[in-house]
């Protein structure tokens, strides 16, 4: 599971995972010092507060995976930026995303040549959770600039 989560980004450290159901949790925690400010470029090491941020990712064993992430939240010290504190971010996932970009690639590859509908019960049946107006709004999301 270590290599697993390395994959999605080498500064995680795997904690542990528990299979229920047909699901795999999955917990991991930042291992980076660090952290630079996504607003004004500024680095930071003053840890401001912890979070759990959970999100979807390609099946594992034929099971749905969900990963548990010990998110942190830095102070920005920098005085001529907009805000006091911000949270570490992931080049996996975007901002508020519950689902990791390849997923987001599968659901889109799947719904290619089908209904929402009929998209969203395959992907349910052993790829992730997902709703008929999810699927749309990823095909328009990925197809709006064509």
């Amino acid at each position: 599971m270590d290599e697993f989560i390395k994959e999605l980004d080498p500064n995680l450290d795997y904690l542990e995972h528990k299979i229920i159901g047909n699901e795999v949790i999955i917990y991991a925690a930042s291992n980076r010092k660090i952290c630079r400010c996504p607003y004004c470029g500024s680095e930071s090491a003053r840890i401001h507060s912890r979070y759990e941020k959970s999100f979807q990712d390609l099946p594992i064993m034929g099971k749905k995976t969900k990963v548990v992430i010990e998110n942190r939240k830095f102070f920005c010290d920098n005085p001529d930026c907009g805000f006091t504190t911000f949270a570490e971010r992931f080049d996996f996932l975007s901002q508020k995303g519950k689902k990791t970009k390849r997923l987001i690639e599968k659901i889109v590859d799947v719904s290619l040549n089908t209904s929402s509908t009929a998209a969203s019960r395959t992907l349910k049946d052993g790829i992730a959770d997902v709703g008929k107006s999810t699927i749309c709004s990823l095909l328009k999301k990925r197809y709006a600039s064509s």
